[in-house]
């Protein structure tokens, strides 16, 4: 009953401010757009409003510039949420640039010891847990939309420690790939760390234990430039589901299976190689399609 009554509390919060800030926010955008100022700071003044207005928290939990995080929000004086933010329209809707940004929110929150990341560019917000070297969705939401988002009671102070539960709406795997020349800023992202062998940024990983540690990293599966690599995805695939060529996948703990697999299925499904899409699927496929029905996924989770 606790969690029914504050979780209603914080919704009608959100549902009463989202109007004022909706207002305070279109303000805060023509004031940079007048002097073309649209940088990063005009998106931190919108994550304040966000956070303190619609939300719960106080400005004396939001911190910023701490250890290269843009913010990180405490709680009782503990690190919760790092976040990491960019430009106004920076990241919607690029799902390279959300992929890349996303990685530079993990390192920082991977070497400060923080569960949960968000990114946002002040008209999108994606927000994550980090469990076990494993990303999982919290929240994805528009920050341009006329209706209050409620899924942000789950970045709430009574929220942010409670695990979601299937949160497949959160996902944000349906954005568009850019295929277009990487930005100086996304290269600069990308190429801050690369793994010593397959010369690749985290990103590129199914598995990733440490975002500072490439030899925490797992099961390559993705080109440097983000697009699916077609001939090491079925191989990573096959070394969970068979140990292929006798490599066994010790590194990868088995609570994070489940979730490496599902990441491995979307990889397959964006190039129509995973059933029920794929006509004539190879049998990796197949395996893989029937080693997530016995985890409990469902097919609505990898297709595109």
């Amino acid at each position: 009953m606790a969690t029914l009554a504050t979780q209603n509390k914080c919704e009608d919060r959100i549902q009463h401010a989202w109007s004022a800030f909706q207002d305070k926010r279109a303000q805060r955008l023509e004031a940079g757009r007048r002097f073309d100022m649209a940088a990063e700071k005009l998106t931190i003044a919108i994550l304040e409003d966000l956070l303190t207005d619609v939300i719960d928290w106080s400005l004396a939990d939001l911190n910023h510039e701490i250890d290269y995080a843009d913010m990180v929000i405490t709680q009782n004086g503990i690190k919760t949420l790092v976040i990491e933010a960019k430009r106004p329209g920076g990241l919607a809707w690029n799902q390279r640039g959300v992929e890349q940004t996303l990685a530079q929110a993990r390192r920082y929150a991977d070497s400060q010891r923080v569960p949960h990341v968000a990114i946002t560019d002040g008209i999108m917000l994606y927000a994550a847990d980090i469990e076990q070297g494993v990303v999982r969705d919290r929240v994805f939401v528009r920050l341009d939309r006329p209706e209050p988002p409620m899924d942000l009671w789950w970045l709430s102070v009574h929220g942010i420690y409670r695990p979601r539960p299937e949160a497949t709406d959160a996902g944000w795997q349906l954005l568009p790939r850019d295929t277009s020349a990487p930005s100086p800023e996304e290269t600069a992202v990308a190429t801050q760390l690369l793994h010593s062998k397959y010369k690749i940024p985290a990103t590129c990983f199914a598995y990733v234990g440490d975002a500072n540690r490439p030899t925490t990293w797992g099961l390559p599966y993705r080109l440097a430039d983000g697009s699916i690599d077609r001939a090491r995805l079925p191989k990573a695939i096959q070394a969970i589901l068979s140990n292929y060529r006798g490599v066994k996948v010790s590194k990868i703990p088995e609570s994070a299976i489940p979730d490496v697999l599902l990441r491995l299925a979307r990889a397959a499904d964006e190039v129509g190689h995973m059933p029920p899409g794929a006509i004539d699927p190879a049998l990796v496929y197949q395996q893989l399609a029937t080693a997530l029905h016995t985890l409990g996924i469902s097919e609505d989770q990898w297709i595109h």
